[in-house]
């Protein structure tokens, strides 16, 4: 049975940058995972000679905590587009949940963050608004009533 999400990855084109940017969103690296590869992630991924860069990165302190696996993949090179938009098939985006969502959506738009719209509120009370990370992939604050 499965117990809870242990770390969701997402690729990016240029590792040190998207490393900040996630580190400005409070995650902090666990595991620097260095440069390399190695014959369990050509088996395991299904790749090629697979070597990227990378990094688990976690919210909080619980060792179950929010993770993500920050990869940039050197060979075989990434490519392709994020989604487009939030009706495609698939991962679409990825909700974070916070307690300061407008110092957060403030702090970031003064960065140079583009965001969907302002903070839209529910019929629940709560409110959430939509950015995307340096690459393009679309990531959510939420924050309850």
């Amino acid at each position: 049975m499965v117990k809870g999400i242990f770390h969701i990855n997402i690729n990016v084109s240029n590792f040190e940058r998207s490393l900040a940017f996630y580190q400005r969103l409070g995650f902090r690296v666990v595991r620097d995972l260095g440069e390399g590869g190695n014959k369990a992630f050509e088996r395991g991924l299904q790749m090629q000679n697979p070597v990227g860069r990378a990094a688990l990165l976690m919210l909080g302190d619980h060792k179950y905590a929010t993770r993500i696996d920050l990869i940039e993949w050197k060979s075989p090179k990434a490519e392709g587009k994020p989604y487009p938009h939030l009706h495609h098939l698939g991962m679409a985006r990825l909700a974070l949940w916070t307690d300061n969502l407008q110092e957060m959506y403030e702090q970031l738009k003064a960065e140079g963050t583009e965001f969907f719209s302002e903070s839209q509120v529910m019929k629940d009370g709560a409110s959430f608004v939509c950015f995307r990370d340096p690459d393009g992939t679309i990531l959510e604050f939420i924050q309850f009533k």
